[in-house]
């Protein structure tokens, strides 16, 4: 788990697979225009990724709203929902009853999860791999 090292940095451990020494990962806080030029570019992204991933795999990807919801075709009618969230500059995504909330890096030029320090790509293949059973790369 990340250790706040001053206002809005991070130490993130290594881990003993890659043998790193960890990273510093800095949360930027940005104006609401800033903000929403980046997630929105990060959505759009996303979006066509996984609309290729989605005929693939048997998922279907609606947008609308500012948000993009994914809904498998499972008995369970399962939903995985992406949202910006404005006032506090992040992206949240509720998926496998967890909620995952990504704030701006600098450092890496994405939006990144605190708790591990995952871009939005990394843990969209994360939980999407999860959910279907099978290696996803987003």
């Amino acid at each position: 788990m990340p250790k706040r090292r001053g206002p809005g940095a991070y130490y993130i451990a290594g881990t003993e697979r890659s043998g790193s020494l960890g990273a510093i990962v800095f949360m930027s806080m940005m104006d609401e225009h800033e903000f929403q030029r980046k997630s929105e570019a990060a959505f759009e992204a996303l979006r066509k990724r996984l609309l290729e991933l989605g005929d693939e795999n048997e998922f279907e990807v609606e947008g609308g709203s500012g948000k993009l919801e994914i809904e498998f075709e499972d008995e369970d009618e399962t939903r995985f929902v992406i949202s910006p969230n404005a006032p506090v500059r992040q992206i949240w995504i509720s998926a496998l009853t967890t909620s995952f909330k990504l704030g701006w890096s600098d450092a890496a030029q994405a939006f990144v999860q605190e708790k591990t320090g995952e871009t939005l790509n990394q843990v969209m293949s994360r939980i999407l791999s999860e959910k279907l059973g099978t290696a996803i790369q987003v």
